[in-house]
């Protein structure tokens, strides 16, 4: 081989090796991304073009035209508005109330005593328990006449309330049992934000006579809020879209459709073939989740020290 073609060679080489550094990364990322395409794009603008096809048949693809019927249907129907309160209920109360305790929870979690790694297995449990089976464990400690709540209540004179077949109580039980589900992955979120912060700042703040609420809420908190704008944000999606609690429950949206979730309903009418109502229930679900995950990053941005 001759010097001319050595060259010409290499040069060949080097340019093959950069070619596949430029698309090395791309290659790798294709499964991926071919899966997003196919699994949540296209579904999503899919669903976005059924919620306005009226009369929409899923097993001829064809419709009646194209507007805003379905919407129109939905917003009108008495039980999407009650599904929208409750939801809305549900969410105002269980993200700020398990963001809350997750706070006071992982900050003794993260304190180094004796016997601490009982308190986080125990904590962290629901985790890897079925839905289900800990719905069932619930729907007894709820039970009007043998259930463990009501046992305790009675202690203190208070009557036998009934947590599963009666409106708002069926929602308070409902938030109970949200709260609880939410703390293990909350607690581990703020947990591993609290393991983020400096000692320093304590050590300094202790020199100089701090307490321990005043480090709390003024070395804590505020470099914990990066962490909590990110469990707000996770945990009001996760709520918004509550479903299977209502089946651990109640086997459904309990008593006479009192307990309709936004998801449930979507659930409800995708079941009797109403594919196109579904589909709009589920934009506008999204659409008002978007809203207040923008505001919420919003509202972050202002508090983030």
């Amino acid at each position: 081989m001759s010097e001319a073609q050595r060259i010409r060679r290499e040069k060949v080489l080097a340019r093959r090796a950069r070619i596949w550094a430029a698309i090395e990364p791309a290659a790798y990322l294709l499964p991926f991304m071919v899966s997003i395409l196919i699994f949540t794009v296209y579904p999503f603008f899919n669903v976005v073009f059924m919620s306005f096809r009226q009369g929409f048949d899923l097993l001829t693809n064809t419709d009646q035209g194209i507007g805003l019927y379905n919407y129109q249907f939905v917003l009108g129907s008495r039980d999407f508005m009650n599904a929208l309160t409750n939801t809305g209920i549900y969410v105002a109360v269980v993200v700020p109330v398990s963001a809350a305790l997750a706070i006071v929870l992982a900050n003794l979690l993260n304190r180094k005593v004796r016997g601490m790694a009982i308190f986080q297995t125990a904590y962290f449990l629901p985790m890897v328990t079925s839905a289900m089976a800990v719905g069932l464990a619930w729907r007894y400690i709820f039970l009007r006449d043998f259930g463990v709540l009501n046992q305790v209540l009675g202690w203190f004179g208070v009557d036998k309330i009934n947590w599963l077949q009666k409106y708002p109580w069926s929602l308070y039980a409902l938030i109970l049992f949200g709260i609880w589900s939410n703390l293990p992955f909350t607690i581990i979120l703020i947990l591993s934000g609290l393991q983020n912060i400096d000692e320093t700042y304590y050590t300094v703040a202790r020199v100089d006579g701090a307490k321990s609420m005043r480090i709390f809420f003024r070395i804590t908190v505020p470099l914990l809020a990066p962490t909590i704008g990110l469990v707000l944000t996770i945990n009001t999606i996760s709520a918004s879209k509550v479903f299977s609690e209502l089946f651990a429950l109640f086997n459904g949206p309990g008593i006479g459709g009192s307990l309709f979730t936004v998801v449930y309903y979507i659930y409800e009418q995708f079941s009797k073939q109403k594919h196109a109502w579904a589909a709009a229930a589920a934009m506008i679900l999204f659409v008002l989740i978007f809203i207040v995950t923008m505001l919420q990053q919003y509202i972050q941005r202002k508090w983030t020290y």
